[in-house]
């Protein structure tokens, strides 16, 4: 990412640190005080955002008690997949601001966001078997950051109507960011809040938009943090990785994620490296209890992982591209393999890790139970493997609660099973999944779709092999090229109104 603090000058420039903070405090007391509308600020815990809270809570300290009637939320996103230190920092963050806040009678409530369980990380690759984000299939940073800030500052929106979002973008971050906050500038309603073109009745107050990274570092490191957290310990852990940038609360996909910036999801494959990790277990030892970590994150940024990856699509149909089948989800086997890979990670770090890591959870129990819902249900996986990986990985007993009984087959079944199918993938998960259609269906008292179901199931697993499939495909697709082909070149032809059928060119001129 291009960084531009080199082309711009310190904001303090001109009226010097104190003029300007001071300048800020005040206009930040006067977009507060002028209507009743709520304001959610976004942290990250970075930098950027730290340095952006700090002046609205100086803002606030400013005004008399009576006067601070208006709610000040303060929402941080936590992907359950963040960098495990920086996750800490935020999580105890949090907390001392909420005992902070409380004490000092400030009207600011500090609130962790988490994605909803179906769309977490795990849950979507190990679950349903999405591969690793690549650029072009980023199908993380919605489910991850995006949805559970918009779904709660959409709550806020329904409940008063508007909201004003406190943010501490910056134009120094990068050129791209620069253009687009100038293009907001053009469009604001009032004096200094741009509207929000991707969430209704929302408007942007960026009140460092024109700092620089060391004006951030200058006022961190000058005015103590405002809610008893410690700013140079911040910028130790800033100092322990590349610099790169903070991970952004992220609210549209033109926001940055974490896959350009310092601290993000230690999972990401967005990057080459986790450069950020890698300088921390590098500068630290008490952090190389992290290095299951980064060499699990390194196996998911597999360049080619065709070989682990379904040749058919998430609805079991083949596209082709180029005359090439297109991957589609990871298929059972290596769904299985990640599992058992995060789980002996966090078995290990459990076991060898320091003390604050000892109950470690890279996944939760939760996200276990809906990942095993859709093996068993979805994907009609009904040798419910998900129990034993995790016994064999974890070396105890799966705790979660049991499935129903008549979901799933015994070892013993699924063994034969193979055996009858002759250890034929392909031919064994057509017969598992049409025993299972078939026997969920049986306790219905009307068994309406059956049949679609095992005709459906049938199309997806006919086929002998890849290649097989791949050819059927193909001459599916030449097919279709043709009757477009046909239609396009066939000359209308005239109806004989006597005998209703079509002319000939010959018939018409006799008729004429």
């Amino acid at each position: 990412m291009q960084r531009t603090d080199s082309k711009r000058g310190s904001a303090f420039d001109a009226l010097g640190m104190k003029q300007v903070i001071a300048s800020l405090v005040e206009e930040i007391q006067e977009l507060y005080l002028a209507d009743q509308v709520p304001w959610v600020v976004g942290y990250s815990g970075g930098k950027d955002s730290t340095a952006c809270l700090q002046l609205v809570w100086m803002a606030l300290a400013g005004l008399p008690a009576e006067k601070r009637t208006k709610t000040i939320h303060v929402i941080s996103t936590d992907t359950l997949v963040e960098n495990p230190v920086v996750a800490a920092w935020v999580s105890q963050s949090l907390e001392t601001m909420k005992k902070s806040a409380a004490s000092a009678g400030m009207p600011i409530e500090p609130r962790r966001l988490t994605p909803e369980v179906t769309d977490t990380f795990w849950v979507n690759l190990i679950g349903k078997g999405y591969p690793a984000p690549r650029p072009k299939f980023r199908w993380c940073t919605y489910r991850l950051k995006i949805r559970p800030s918009n779904a709660f500052i959409s709550n806020v929106v329904r409940k008063s109507g508007e909201v004003i979002l406190v943010l501490g973008t910056r134009k120094a971050e990068s050129a791209a960011r620069a253009r687009a906050m100038e293009r907001h500038e053009r469009r604001r309603v009032r004096e200094r809040l741009s509207p929000n073109a991707n969430l209704p009745n929302s408007l942007i107050y960026s009140p460092i938009e024109d700092w620089t990274n060391d004006d951030v570092w200058m006022f961190l490191m000058q005015y103590p943090n405002t809610w008893g957290y410690k700013n140079k310990d911040l910028l130790t852990m800033y100092q322990g990785a590349s610099a790169d940038g903070e991970c952004p609360l992220v609210v549209d996909d033109t926001t940055p994620s974490c896959g350009d910036s310092r601290f993000g999801c230690w999972v990401c494959t967005l990057v080459e490296k986790d450069k950020s990790m890698q300088a921390m277990i590098q500068n630290d030892e008490e952090k190389e209890w992290m290095l299951p970590l980064l060499k699990l994150r390194d196996e998911l940024d597999v360049t080619d992982d065709k070989h682990l990856r379904d040749f058919r699509r998430m609805n079991g149909l083949v596209q082709l591209h180029h005359g090439r089948p297109i991957p589609g989800p990871y298929t059972q086997s290596a769904r299985e393999n990640w599992l058992y890979r995060v789980l002996k990670a966090q078995r290990w770090v459990r076991n060898n890790g320091p003390e604050h890591v000892r109950s470690i959870e890279l996944i939760s129990l939760p996200e276990m139970q809906e990942i095993r819902r859709i093996w068993v249900v979805e994907k009609h996986e009904i040798e419910d493997n998900l129990p034993r990986i995790y016994a064999q990985a974890m070396e105890e007993p799966y705790p979660g609660p049991a499935l129903d009984d008549n979901l799933i087959f015994s070892a013993e079944d699924m063994e034969l099973l193979r055996e009858v199918c002759g250890q034929d993938r392909l031919r064994f998960e057509l017969a598992r999944e049409l025993l299972d259609i078939e026997r969920r269906h049986r306790s219905m008292s009307r068994r309406t779709g059956l049949f679609d179901a095992l005709e459906g199931s049938i199309k997806k697993g006919f086929f002998t092999d890849a290649a097989d499939a791949t050819k059927y495909a193909v001459a599916r697709q030449d097919a279709r090229e043709k009757i477009d082909e046909m239609r396009q070149t066939l000359e209308p032809q005239q109806l004989d109104l006597l005998s209703g059928e079509s002319s000939t060119d010959s018939q018409d001129q006799a008729v004429s």
